[in-house]
């Protein structure tokens, strides 16, 4: 029997070949959404995991999306309709974390934040709430930004900035959707155990293969953000669960903004 909450309920997810983005897919078919939709540019991965998916309830599709393209953004939600029919949910969890200064970030680099952290979201958010509204019944979009976009450290400055634009969006988006019924929220999300952050650690800071061990022993609560703890919260948000709320950035992260010894 199909719980009630996401009962014939479909949901796109961005970025969800690993990480949070995945978390968020196996959420959704552990909730019983009736159908999900995939997206990433690891074209084995993603098949792989949708078979999985498929496999354990609830039908999963992957398509393979360049999020610096802008028909292929378009093209995720499109697709994703056309094979299930309708359109209940959005998360947008890609992002692109690619290290720089103020005084050293080129153009180049500026310019694929925006498009990825920035330009993608608006463009999937577009197409979804065009087809939420004909639709009729409303919907929820979750936005997955970053607590960085408060400010964000030095070497983070394209993507801090990418991310405020995610952040400013979303509330934007809350107030004029309000009317057709559809949600549109944001988890800024902190420090986060993820393959991805593993890699950057490793690559970008030289960080030793215990870096995480390390990093959890200095975190208040013994340990950094976990892809299904923070699934939850997209859930919740993203189902009938979350209410009547709207346009709220909920910071998620141990470490309190504007707090200091």
């Amino acid at each position: 029997m199909r719980n009630s909450l996401y009962s014939g309920k479909v949901v796109v997810i961005t970025g969800s070949t690993q990480g949070l983005g995945e978390a968020v897919a196996r959420k959704m078919v552990a909730e019983q959404a009736a159908g999900v939709s995939i997206s990433g540019r690891n074209v084995e991965r993603g098949k792989a995991l949708a078979e999985e998916l498929t496999g354990l309830g609830t039908p999963t599709i992957f398509v393979r999306t360049e999020l610096e393209n802008p028909d292929e953004c378009r093209n995720l939600i499109r697709q994703s309709v056309e094979h299930f029919g309708r359109l209940d949910g959005l998360v947008n969890s890609a992002g692109i974390t690619t290290r720089g200064t103020l005084e050293e970030s080129s153009v180049e680099l500026w310019d694929q934040h925006m498009a990825v952290n920035a330009r993608a979201p608006f463009l999937t958010m577009q197409e979804a709430v065009i087809i939420m509204q004909k639709q009729g019944w409303g919907g929820s979009i979750v936005n997955i930004i970053t607590k960085s976009a408060h400010g964000g450290q030095p070497f983070l400055t394209p993507y801090s900035s990418s991310k405020g634009a995610l952040a400013t969006l979303t509330k934007n988006a809350a107030y004029s959707q309000r009317w057709h019924k559809i949600r549109v929220n944001g988890i800024m999300v902190g420090w986060m155990d993820t393959p991805a952050e593993d890699a950057i650690q490793r690559e970008a800071h030289g960080a030793e293969s215990d870096w995480l061990e390390t990093a959890e022993s200095q975190s208040p609560m013994g340990k950094l953000a976990k892809p299904d703890e923070v699934a939850e919260l997209v859930a919740l948000l993203l189902g009938d669960r979350g209410g009547v709320m709207t346009g709220s950035l909920i910071d998620y992260d141990q470490e309190i903004v504007g707090a200091s010894d």
